[in-house]
């Protein structure tokens, strides 16, 4: 019924639009500095004309099937002329650069960073996350060199930025927000990102102080721009971890543009390296499209759609960890049996219809549906023992276990499934009141229906006795005295929930730029509400509002440094998701409260010259004031709430970045984040957060040998400090603080350009690629041993409990061949 009802919908706005015949260039026009020119004269030889605004942005609609000459002129720039033969409807993206100079005129790729510097946004090359890749290729693979964000699980796609956690990061591609699968606890399991980059276009990332447009999380935003292409091209990568393939192409008459990607990834050559041996299957793979039909200049009807299918089976057979130190080196010997088989299934489609109902006013329409089935399955029986290692070189049983410690079981065992759909439709609207002037606006609807079934259990036994849980009155005092109590899993999970939230957002915001004296300003004012309930079978209903200001000031003064100064700040609230209502038991909890956030953000941008190429240097320095915090722990990837607002937490740090060319003709960048974040749960004190990774260094350089500039390379490269995260299960924050050691990796990639694009060959074959490139890759370039978790190993009669490191990825070596056609 609701499939039917937008058909018609869409059927009622088709017939209610005129058909123009024309079409339209579109661009930003800069100078030699990449600065956008303001009133830039453009006129068409068949008299359509206008003006650039303040960013350098213009569009001018002509007609169609015939060469049509377009003039840029200005008072202080060269003139150029460029002839224009479109189709009807085509949209074309145009970015001359008006030199002072000369007369050649060069054509660059749209760069958005000037114009969402004053946003707070980074803007990140579509071509550069396409080059740079890792472990787990794709955008996140960039974002963690960015100041701020951490990453410290090459096997993941998930982020934390500036303190928060993974469920507090906000994700769209052409304004339509996606999502990702619920029960993933490990980067083992995990897929492939969302995001396919053979598509991308523009990537714009903000790590706080984001605007009202934006939606209700409490660390940042990732906006992806998908290509509409004007052109038939097709990318393929391979390597030995997988591949994928992209088309895009472009009807005759210009009115019909699209992109495909399928892509497929096999992570058994990173994970058969690490420490536990057995067999293992991860297979993922998607198809993903994003599609244009223009049925006018004045209505374009888009569909974005992605079908991912992720299977992950373990059979794990042994493992051995080496630790300790060097006088006292200990050593974990584990036998498996049993097996592990989780699923996860995503199917997401979205259409958007823009209506450009004049020069100054769009009008956008979304609807969009996301169905996920998960279910992780596994029954995994482990024997232990804890030794002392034979250290005596020369021995034949050198590095073998002499002695043993501790000697235990335990038992794993996980039947959960969730299903869950989520449907949203939305309204959008921008008006341009002038130039500098625009208003934005939004309504939303949101429906999550989700039913999970939630059984797990986990049993210890050490030395033949079992062990209880620590949050039970009665403890098992043996091997010292006979114990008459019941049997307890150390762990037991049961629930069924079926949980209703419905939810409506909106929001309003005014931007604007103008002069102050001689310097430039911009401003924006905004406010989000968001109202949700929460129901379901054997729920007590609950609903609840929150209002949400934000506002952000920029000034360029009119020095001689190219300066940029920027504050931003607001409260930002994150109504609860599923995940956030239910707690370690798997009870659902509809009372749980928004986590309220006060955050204010310092910046400033200073672009310079250095070795007569262009740099900038980017700071930030931030304060959240969180309240209502809903406490949580983190093992691996996995979240688990207390589904309580009973904390308080604070956040600070500084955010530093420099980028530019360093190795003329390629971009590089280094960063450096300082970070504390620290909780108050219950009033019993500040403790460091789940998050707190207190130092941070990135980054990405890429070079080339100058003799021989087809020949490149990369380096990739990440240094985390510790965060909390060794404590056992069910453990008290407060009695243990222990980190994990700190993270170092370092990505090297070498390739070779056999075709590039802007060359001609003699080869015929060669001519009949766009590009062609071969390399290599080194994974842990040194072969770091860095940890996700710990492993806590009990030893009944010395009631110790010995961490146990559980180590990541070592040095992976990985060959890649890439071609545009």
């Amino acid at each position: 019924m609701k499939r039917l009802q937008f058909t018609v919908l869409i059927g009622l706005l088709i017939s209610c639009l005129s058909f123009s015949q024309s079409a339209t260039i579109r661009g930003v026009i800069l100078d030699e500095a990449n600065n956008p020119i303001y009133n830039v004269n453009i006129k068409a030889s068949t008299g359509e004309g206008t003006t650039t605004n303040i960013n350098g942005f213009y569009e001018l609609k002509i007609p169609y099937g015939r060469d049509i000459i377009v003039v840029f002129t200005h008072l202080s720039h060269k003139r150029v002329e460029q002839i224009f033969n479109l189709k009807n409807g085509q949209e074309l993206l145009y970015n001359p650069v008006l030199k002072t100079d000369v007369v050649q005129i060069a054509t660059v790729v749209l760069n958005t960073n000037t114009r969402q510097s004053v946003d707070g946004v980074t803007t990140l090359s579509a071509e550069t996350i396409r080059t740079i890749k890792g472990a787990q290729p794709g955008v996140e693979n960039i974002l963690k060199t960015l100041p701020g964000v951490n990453i410290s699980n090459e096997l993941s796609t998930q982020y934390s930025v500036r303190g928060g956690n993974f469920d507090e990061n906000l994700v769209y591609v052409n304004e339509i927000e996606v999502y990702r699968p619920f029960l993933i606890r490990s980067g083992n399991q995990e897929g492939l990102s969302f995001v396919n980059t053979d598509l991308v276009q523009n990537v714009g990332f903000s790590a706080g102080g984001f605007q009202a447009k934006y939606g209700d999380k409490l660390s940042s935003v990732l906006d992806i721009t998908y290509r509409n292409p004007d052109n038939f091209g097709i990318r393929t990568d391979l390597s030995l971890l997988g591949g994928s393939i992209a088309v895009e192409t472009v009807s005759k008459d210009g009115k019909f543009s699209g992109i495909a990607g399928v892509r497929y990834r096999d992570n058994s050559l990173i994970l058969n390296n690490l420490e536990t041996e057995g067999n293992v299957e991860p297979v993922f793979a998607d198809a993903q499209t994003y599609l244009t039909y223009r049925f006018s200049s004045k209505f374009h009807l888009n569909f974005l759609g992605n079908i991912s299918i992720n299977k992950y089976n373990f059979e794990p057979q042994n493992r051995q960890t080496n630790f300790g130190t060097i006088d006292d080196p200990v050593a974990l010997l584990v036998a498996y049996n049993g097996q592990e088989r989780d699923q996860y299934q995503t199917y997401f489609g979205a259409f958007k219809a823009n209506y450009f109902a004049s020069d100054d006013l769009t009008l956008k329409f979304i609807a969009s549906a996301y169905h996920t089935t998960e279910q992780e399955f596994f029954d995994i029986f482990a024997q232990y023992r804890l030794g002392e290692v034979n250290t005596n070189i020369g021995d034949d049983d050198l590095g073998e276990v002499e002695f043993s410690e501790g000697i235990g079981s335990q038992l794993t065992h996980a039947r959960n499934e969730l299903d869950a759909l989520i449907v949203n439709a939305e309204h959008r609207g921008d008006y341009k009141i002038d130039d500098e002037t625009t208003v934005e606006w939004s309504v939303k609807y949101t429906h999550e229906d989700i039913r999970d079934r939630l059984v797990e259990y986990e049993v210890i036994d050490s030395a033949g006795f079992s062990i209880r849980p620590p949050n039970v009155s009665q403890l098992n005092p043996q091997p010292y005295q006979a114990f008459s109590g019941p049997l307890t899993a150390f762990q037991n999970i049961r629930a069924l929930n079926r949980v209703n939230i419905n939810r409506l957002q909106a929001f309003a915001q005014y931007s604007k730029r103008t002069s102050w004296g001689e310097n430039e300003v911009f401003y924006n004012v905004g406010v989000r509400q968001h109202t949700w309930a929460v129901g379901g079978e054997k729920i007590e209903g609950s609903t609840q509002t929150v209002f949400s200001p934000r506002a952000q000031f920029a000034i360029k003064p009119n020095w001689e440094k190219d300066m940029l100064f920027r504050v931003a700040g607001g409260l930002y609230y994150q109504p609860p998701f599923y995940r956030e209502l239910r707690d370690s038991s798997g009870v659902v909890q509809p009372n749980v409260k928004a986590q309220k956030s006060f955050h204010i953000v310092l910046g400033n941008e200073y672009s310079f010259e250095m070795w007569d190429r262009p740099f900038k240097l980017v700071t930030e320095a931030y304060y959240k004031g969180l309240t209502d915090v809903n406490p949580y722990t983190l093992e691996n990837v996995r979240i688990r709430y207390r589904a309580k607002n009973n904390a308080e937490a604070y956040a600070y740090g500084l955010d530093v970045r420099i980028n530019g060319e360093f190795v003329p003709g390629t971009e590089s960048w280094f960063s450096f984040g300082y970070l504390k974040t620290e909780e108050n749960i219950d009033n019993r004190g500040f403790i460091a957060r789940p998050t707190d990774q207190r130092l941070k260094f990135g980054a990405l350089f890429q070079d080339y040998v100058p003799n021989i500039p087809d020949l490149k390379m990369y380096l990739n490269l990440v240094y985390n400090t510790g965060v909390p995260g060794g404590s056992p299960s069910y453990a008290d924050p407060y009695n243990f603080q222990v980190r994990l050691r700190d993270y170092r990796r370092a990505d090297l990639g070498i390739s070779y350009v056999i075709v590039n694009s802007e060359k001609t060959y003699n080869a015929k074959w060669k001519n009949a690629f766009k590009d062609l490139s071969i390399g290599f890759e080194i994974y842990n370039m040194f072969n770091n041993q860095n940890t996700i978790t710990n492993t806590w190993v009990r030893d009944v009669y010395s009631k110790r409990q010995f961490a146990i490191p559980n180590f990541l990825t070592p040095r992976v070596f990985n060959l890649r061949l890439s071609a545009r056609f």
